[in-house]
């Protein structure tokens, strides 16, 4: 059974950084690419940032592009992604996937996500 478990979300003064990791485990984490989404309420799930099978190719969506890197350690069988210089419209829920890297077509279900807030 796949399990993705989101962590490092939090309460933090806008400009601040974050340190979002997501574990996986019931798969072989290394061959699938991953990525990170987030959900603000009342708005679409969005793609914020996508990362290789081996991490030797990353996506940034525009809104984060700068500010947010993605990072994996597939002999801990997670992903990471840290964030800097947050802005009250990071604040959403923030959640992994398994994807098909360049399609963005997430397979499998969802983690429970982690909170992030951003305060002006």
């Amino acid at each position: 059974q796949v399990q993705l478990v989101e962590s490092g979300g939090g309460l933090v003064q806008a400009g601040g950084s974050l340190r979002l990791s997501c574990a996986a485990s019931g798969l072989t984490f290394s061959t699938y690419a991953m990525g990170w989404f987030r959900q603000a309420p009342g708005k679409e799930r969005e793609l914020v940032a996508a990362i290789s099978r081996s991490g030797g190719d990353t996506y940034d969506a525009d809104s984060v592009k700068g500010r947010f890197t993605v990072s994996r350690d597939n002999a801990k069988n997670t992903v990471y992604l840290e964030m800097n210089n947050l802005k009250p419209e990071d604040t959403a829920v923030y959640y992994c996937a398994r994807i098909i890297y360049g399609s963005w077509a997430t397979i499998g279900s969802w983690g429970q996500g982690t909170q992030v807030t951003v305060s002006s």
